[in-house]
């Protein structure tokens, strides 16, 4: 990418209002005033494209600042967040992801066979655990060949879905209208939940190859996907009063390691397992 078309991606990314990367990052809108915002690092007021942070006395302008403050990393990390969390950047006149219809891409077994070895052969992810999944109908194909990780809810009720490009250069994104906040991706499976020895251990993953490859490694926990590193998604709090003893998995980088440190600062009890090498596929595959 040349430095002009570096500069147009950013002033895309810079444009992304601000309350849709507080929503995806994890932030609690205030109920009396939607203009603050309650974050691990105090609370955040907004006022167009522009936020403060009376807790620290520090502020910016756009999307790129917004998350260089929350993340506490670099304008590089900022970009790659953003570009990884919004494939189409929204714009104030879209109506909120809360209000869209979920538009699951219908299955398509012709495209199975492709999205099967991409996960097997590329992503090195365990026969054992890929069929059973897509006998669960957690995963399957579109038509356009993308793997499709279900995200369910309440009495397994799909509220969205990660997907998953399978040509080289990994394409991913979600299906419209996917609502994070109210379910997860999750191995094994919530209707097979009492497989799990403790069923009281849970790693969160930052997606569904990664809770898979999680899976993997350490079968004796749940692993769930956050579609996304996010500190603090709605379920999260539910899962903790159940008793559940929670770890941080999320990616060993700059974002990760943010995200992990905001989560923990929310909810102390949860505990960090870092994968030792970039995310927990890199370390499923290395041993591979």
């Amino acid at each position: 990418m040349n430095p002009e078309s570096i500069r147009k991606r950013a002033d895309q990314l810079r444009a992304i209002p601000l309350t849709s990367v507080l929503r995806v990052w994890g932030a609690q809108p205030n109920r009396h005033d939607p203009r603050k915002w309650h974050t691990p690092h105090g609370v955040l007021s907004l006022s167009g494209a522009k936020f403060i942070n009376w807790n620290r006395g520090v502020g910016g302008g756009g999307a790129i600042d917004l998350v260089i403050h929350l993340n506490h990393g670099g304008f590089k990390e900022a970009l790659e967040w953003l570009a990884r969390h919004f494939p189409t950047p929204p714009t104030e006149s879209d109506p909120p992801s809360a209000k869209l219809d979920l538009k699951l891409p219908p299955p398509d077994t012709a495209q199975l066979a492709r999205v099967r070895h991409y996960l097997i052969h590329q992503r090195c992810l365990p026969l054992l655990l890929v069929d059973p999944l897509i006998q669960a109908g957690s995963l399957y194909a579109d038509h356009k060949a993308n793997t499709v990780f279900l995200l369910l809810g309440e009495n397994n009720t799909p509220v969205g879905a990660e997907l998953r490009g399978t040509a080289h250069h990994g394409w991913r994104g979600m299906a419209p209208g996917s609502k994070k906040d109210l379910g997860f991706f999750s191995i094994p499976t919530a209707c097979s939940q009492a497989t799990v020895p403790t069923g009281r251990q849970v790693i969160l993953c930052e997606s569904a190859i990664d809770a898979i490859s999680c899976f993997a490694l350490h079968p004796q926990y749940r692993c769930l996907s956050t579609a996304g590193a996010r500190p603090n998604p709605r379920w999260l709090r539910p899962l903790l009063a159940q008793g559940c003893q929670i770890y941080c998995g999320f990616d060993t980088d700059t974002t990760g390691e943010a995200m992990a440190r905001a989560m923990i600062a929310s909810h102390p009890s949860i505990q960090r397992l870092a994968p030792t090498q970039h995310d927990w596929n890199d370390t499923l595959r290395l041993l591979r």
